[in-house]
Formats: structure tokens, sequence, C-alpha cells
């Protein structure tokens, strides 16, 4: 049995759990509200505060979908509840950000200011001109985001210069020597 997919998701007050016919989990909760199809292979029951999901079968198909589920759905809850950010900050000489409406403007190197429009349900912050807070409720829309505004100067192992996660640690590697 799958150690992540047997844990039961606990449905937090002030959070509504649904699922149709079709496996279409739907969770509403103080932050928002988001959809998730889940494969018909998998079945989602709602007991008294807690969500379950089971498996019919011990086939490598089924097993592959009931982590998968699992996590997916305590991902929607605890997206609804509490949300979901990424943070970023920006190495170099110049390198900043700023934000404009809904749209967020990093100055990193290029010839030109890069202009980037917040997808819907997600929010960017800029509490100093070199940090960028990614927020929403959809985890994988969230991390899709900050990957998005990171691919545009990914750091250099050299002096460290770029767009980095707050926690990500990178490499260093020492320069040419003098040749005698």
């Amino acid at each position: 049995m799958s150690r992540i997919g047997k844990l039961p998701v606990a449905i937090p007050a002030g959070v509504e759990v649904k699922v149709d016919d079709n496996n279409l989990v739907s969770v509403k909760g103080p932050k928002g509200k988001l959809q998730e199809q889940i494969s018909k292979i998998i079945k989602v029951q709602i007991n008294e505060g807690e969500l379950a999901v089971t498996r019919e079968r011990d086939s490598k198909a089924h097993r592959a979908q009931h982590g998968l589920a699992r996590t997916l759905i305590n991902n929607m809850v605890e997206g609804v509840t509490n949300g979901f950010e990424k943070k970023l900050h920006l190495v170099g000489v110049g390198y900043k950000c700023e934000k404009q409406g809904q749209k967020l403007v990093l100055h990193v190197g290029y010839s030109h200011p890069v202009v980037m429009e917040d997808p819907d349900g997600i929010t960017t912050e800029c509490p100093s001109a070199t940090d960028i807070i990614v927020k929403g409720t959809d985890k994988a829309i969230v991390g899709n985001y900050a990957a998005n505004i990171r691919a545009w100067r990914k750091p250099e192992p050299y002096k460290g210069k770029g767009i980095k996660y707050i926690d990500e640690v990178i490499r260093r590697k020492e320069g040419k020597t003098g040749a005698k």
C-alpha cells in the first residue's frame, strides 16, 4: 500500500470539499476555490472531517495514481486555507524589480526591462528592490510562475549573479588562474 496514499486528508473548519460522479474534486475555502479531475481508477470518499483515497487493485497503474491523487487533494486543501508562496532574490549590480499594477518589471541586465503579467490567481510582491514574493492558492501555478521569473537570469556559478530562490544554494566555481 502506498505510504502517502493511505494517509487521510484532514478537512479543516471553513473548507468545503465536494466529489462528483466523474471524480471531479472541488475544494472551496477562505482563499478561493480549486478543482482537480482525479483518475477514475481511484476512489475518493468523504468521512467525518477527513477525506480518504483508496484504489481497487494493486496494479502498477493503480499504485502510481494512488499517492498522486492524495497529494493533489491535500495541496488543494492546503492552498485554499493557507496558500503557497515562493520567494526569489535578485543578485547582481543594477538588478532590480518593481510592481506596476498587475505587471512585474525586472531589470536584469538586458537593454530593455522585462515585463511579466501576473496570471489569474497569482499575486507578486516586491518588498524590496531585490526580492520577489509569488503567492497563490494553486501550488503548481505558483511554482511554474516562479520558475518562469527565474528563467530570465538563472544564477551563474562564477559570480553568483542572477535570479535565485531564497533557499537555493549556488555552488561556486573558481575562475581562471593566471598561467605563467
